[in-house]
């Protein structure tokens, strides 16, 4: 680290050479930056061709001397043409007028060119009207199709989002989209977390004309094929209703501006159980169903442009989200009764003020204020079975709980370019208030290990045994549980971040980024949380005024995560004081529900669940390297290794599991310590292509993936957490392929396809059983080599197809096999969208109103003319369009059960792939379905 500061102190007090060049700021009639306008050199050594970056500042590093015609064009003002002389560094300022006349300027496909800015990185994508135009309307599969096309995050959290430059909150209405970028600028020392699997959605600001859209969107069950695995006669009844407005317009001719969004979705879904349970005859039964589960989600989204003066503008942005769930909990092993009903409500208002106060000088200040309000009414408060792999039977354990969000966050920032540098400093503070109330297993709940067991169990009790000596003779529950007390908790959270950062234009060609974040939060953590980050990127085979067109870049820094807010819920609600969370290991008094009084007067064991107090906040560390090479001027590629080595990652561990037959702690209460001790290892190598050749665009990435952990899921051992080394079911996928794109096609027909596919996820093989007295049947079992069906007979021996012959309870210091020991099946998901357009009705003018803000705050052209790129200039558009998720109805299953235990080991039980990611990861009950949309834009 020394040996690094001193190279940086080197490095800044060297002078570079002066070099004939062009630079300068491009802003909008209000002074606000404008972001995305090119800028075209051409003269008689050539033509070259950039971008203004976010801030509204553009260069060429390099101009050979002599006359130049200097061209600058951005959606929505009119066209600035200037001749210059270059002969030394030389800087054009521009102020740009809205466009009054009809010209139509096209430069979305004019630059797809590398260069050696941070800013611009060649594994970045970003997404303009037409790339956008490729993925869903739904919200949640534009969700998830954002997420795949990030790539693999770094960690088990995945990657963030931001919504115009603020942390959490939901994805706007796609018609409310102006820009997404993914994976920019991955070691900028503004954000907390690496860039890569980064998320940045920039809305529209307000149109000078009214304009607008309406949409709408409809699918039925006899559109979509069934799941396989469901096995019921009758198709279960399914539709799905997407309906939606968008306005825009001026309040005040060039001084303000408003658009509105309203969108409303509404679902007749079904949950899938697929459970195996014991019938009154103490016969098994099994159950393989579709339960109606319908949800209902609508959104209003107001926002307000306001140009206070010439150089301050005002941006006002609400969203307010209602989500209705019902039947909700149901599915998978969970039987109808466990069903419970949600309501959740999200009232966002964000602020934004851009303050142009030099030509050089742009400062930015965020205010966002969120109420999160989740709401569980449990439709059965009867007390609950769980039979592990088989059943889960009874009320919904949640009960009626709630919990209240109210939290802030306030950013500043503030960037400067003085000669070769471009200086980004500022600083955000979150605070969070949360008050939970939770009656989850209020009712007690009875836990069975195996179905044999509650089946044997059920045939004593029928026969008369008592719950003693049904125990007596080995049967019986394996657990019971049962909290009481206050269920009323209110915690607190507040952190903070401050960074620096230079973009050091050492040469033309050369880009050094050196930055500084610094992190601290309440509650839990250390004050030690610095982060340096450090970046360089070099142009290569540029000659004279030609830009370069291969980059080098690479990359470094240190990442810190937070200590989540359930950390101190957790920990201050289970205290075995606030609540009791009674935990009793073979209880003798099956089926009766003891009072939760008897268990507190006689002190019965509780499951408790303190916090380590030397934690530290999870970090990771990250470096990567990559070649970034324009092609031609359609096609670029780019190439990056990168890798990342978690520590101080949270695990969790029952401190007071039994050694030698003793409780550490001298009392059988289970105490599941979360402390910092775990870590991750990723190496992947990813390869970008985008593609811009007239009217056909393609993009995507290839992936190759490799990454282990330690700390995912409760340990098989917890005195022995280097046993639970191995591939991390979130980061060891091997290989991952996501691609979109926009097809012309004859008769003004549109296609629009999205791939994702990717290999085998890693998948845990455990016993079902709790042979340590850990509380939790986590152990895994031993493998032997060879063995036939034939040959493995004995007790403990079990035969898997694909696998051996596993041994379910190895002697004492065996050894067992690794954590995620099994690997699921490929998955390939194919979106297809098909689009038509018609226009009609006069010329349309395109004027809107000016978007300021760092970050990507740039100019919007307002709604577009339909959000398929129609490309259109007449008044109105009436687009129709098909979609299909899962278009070759492939059955992409999600990994196989890996319980030894269960009668369901080595099956198949619900459906994986986008799909799956689609339902929060619970089983669907169709495999393909087919959406119709239409959308009128005027």
């Amino acid at each position: 680290m020394n040996r690094f500061l001193v190279v940086c102190l080197i490095a800044w007090s060297a002078r570079a050479q002066s070099q004939p060049g062009l630079r300068g700021t491009i802003i909008d009639p209000s002074g606000a930056a404008v972001p995305g306008a090119v800028v075209q050199a051409r003269g008689s050594h050539g033509e070259q061709r950039t971008k203004t970056n976010s801030t509204g500042q553009y260069s060429f590093s390099v101009l050979a001397p002599g006359r130049y015609q200097i061209r600058i064009a951005a959606k929505g003002f009119a066209i600035v043409s200037k001749q210059i002389a270059v002969d030394g560094p030389v800087v054009l300022d521009a102020q740009l007028a809205i466009q009054t006349g009809r010209e139509v300027i096209n430069v979305e496909d004019q630059v797809g060119g590398v260069s050696p800015s941070a800013e611009t990185n060649g594994g970045a994508l970003v997404l303009g009207a037409r790339q956008i135009a490729v993925l869903s309307d739904d919200p949640d599969e534009l969700a998830l199709q954002l997420q795949i096309l990030a790539g693999p995050a770094p960690g088990p959290d995945g990657g963030q989002t931001f919504i115009d430059g603020f942390s959490g909150g939901s994805l706007p209405p796609k018609s409310s989209i102006r820009e997404i970028r993914i994976n920019s600028n991955p070691f900028s020392p503004e954000y907390d977390h690496p860039g890569f699997a980064r998320i940045d959605v920039f809305t529209k600001p307000g149109s000078d004309t009214f304009r607008g859209q309406l949409f709408g969107q409809f699918n039925d069950a006899i559109l979509n094929s069934r799941n396989p695995l469901l096995t019921q006669t009758t198709r279960p009844p399914y539709r799905a209703q997407l309906y939606g407005l968008n306005l825009t317009g001026p309040i005040r001719p060039n001084k303000a501006a408003f658009t509105f969004d309203f969108e409303h979705r509404q679902i007749d879904e079904n949950a899938f159980i697929l459970a195996t349970t014991v019938d009154n005859n103490l016969e098994l039964l099994s159950i393989n169903q579709a339960l109606a589960t319908p949800q209902t989600r609508t959104s209003f989204t107001p926002r307000v442009d306001y140009a206070i003066n010439p150089r301050n503008a005002l941006v006002l942005r609400y969203q307010d989200l209602h989500i209705g769930l019902e039947n909700l909990g149901a599915g998978d092993f969970n039987l109808a009764s466990r069903a419970y009903d949600e309501r959740q409500t999200e009232r966002v208002i964000q602020l934004t003020e851009t303050a142009t106060l030099t030509a050089h000088t742009v400062n930015e200040t965020r205010f966002q204020y969120q109420h999160l309000s989740v709401v569980d009414n449990a439709l059965s408060q009867a007390p609950g079975i769980t039979v592990q792999g088989a059943f889960a039977a009874g009320g919904a354990t949640i009960g009626d709980s709630s919990s209240l969000t109210n939290a802030w966050e306030a950013t500043n920032l503030t960037i400067w370019n003085k000669g070769r540098h471009t200086w980004k400093w500022g600083g955000r503070v979150r605070d969070s208030f949360l008050q939970d109330t939770s009656r989850r297993n209020f009712s007690g709940m009875y836990t069975f290990l195996t179905l044999a067991q509650y089946q044997k169990t059920l045939e004593l009790e029928r026969d008369g045994y008592t719950a003693a000596q049904i125990q007596q003779l080995g049967y019986g529950p394996w657990q019971f549980s049962l909290n009481s007390g206050n269920p009323v908790v209110r915690v607190n959270q507040t952190d903070a971040g401050l960074f620096l950062n230079d973009d050091w234009r050492l040469r033309p060609n050369l880009t050094l980024s050196a930055g500084l974040r610094y992190e601290a939060q309440n509650n839990f953590g250390d004050r030690t949380n610095f982060a340096p980050r450090v970046g360089i990127a070099w142009g290569i085979g540029g000659k004279g005024s030609r830009a370069a067109e291969t980059v080098l870049r690479a990359g470094a820094g240190l990442f810190y995560d937070r200590l989540p807010l359930s950390l101190t819920l957790n920990s201050t609600r289970f205290n075995g004081i606030t609540e009791q969370s009674y935990l009793i290991s073979d209880p003798p008094f099956f089926p009766s529900i003891p009072n939760a009084d008897a268990l507190q007067s006689s002190r019965q064991p509780q499951l408790l669940q303190p916090v380590y107090s030397a934690i530290r906040a999870p970090r990771s560390f990250q470096t990567s390297l990559g070649i970034e090479r324009e092609v031609n001027k359609y096609v670029k590629l780019s190439a990056n290794w990168i890798s990342t080595r978690g520590f101080h990652l949270l695990d969790s561990r029952n401190i007071n599991t039994p050694i030698g037959g003793s409780y550490p702690f001298g009392d059988p209460s289970l105490r599941l310590l979360t402390e910092s001790a775990g870590f991750s290892r990723v190496n992947q190598v990813v390869v970008n292509a985008n593609i811009n050749w007239k009217r056909l665009t393609l993009f995507g990435y290839y992936a190759l993936s490799y990454a282990k952990d330690d700390n995912e899921g409760l340990p098989a051992d917890p005195y022995n957490l280097k046993a639970e080394w191995g591939p991390a079911s979130w980061g060891d996928i091997r290989q991952r392929v996501a691609f979109g794109g926009a097809v012309p096609l004859k008769w003004k027909v549109n296609v629009y396809p999205f791939i994702a596919a990717n290999s085998g996820q890693p998948y845990n093989i455990t016993t079902g059983l709790d042979p340590l007295n850990s509380g939790f049947a986590t152990a895994r079992p031993s493998l032997g080599e060879g063995g036939t069906s034939v040959s493995c007979t004995g007790t403990n021996l079990m035969y898997a197809a694909g696998f051996g012959c596993f041994d379910v309870n190895p002697p004492t210091g065996a050894p067992t096999i690794s954590h995620n020991f099994a690997r699921g099946p490929a998955d390939v998901n194919l979106v297809l969208r098909v689009a038509r357009t018609w226009s009609f009705g006069g010329e349309k003018s395109a004027r809107s109103m000016p978007q300021t803000g760092e970050g990507g705050h740039g100019l919007g052209s307002g709604p577009p003319a339909g959000l398929f790129d129609t490309k259109t200039n007449r008044r109105y558009n009436l687009t129709l369009s098909a979609s299909t998720l899962n278009a070759l109805n492939r059955a992409n299953f999600a990994p196989p059960n890996g319980d030894l235990s269960s009668p369901y080991f080595g099956q198949y039980r619900s459906l994986g792939g986008m799909i799956a990611l689609m339902h929060g990861g619970l089983p669907s009950t169709y495999n393909r379905k087919i959406d119709l949309q239409v959308r009128f834009t005027f």
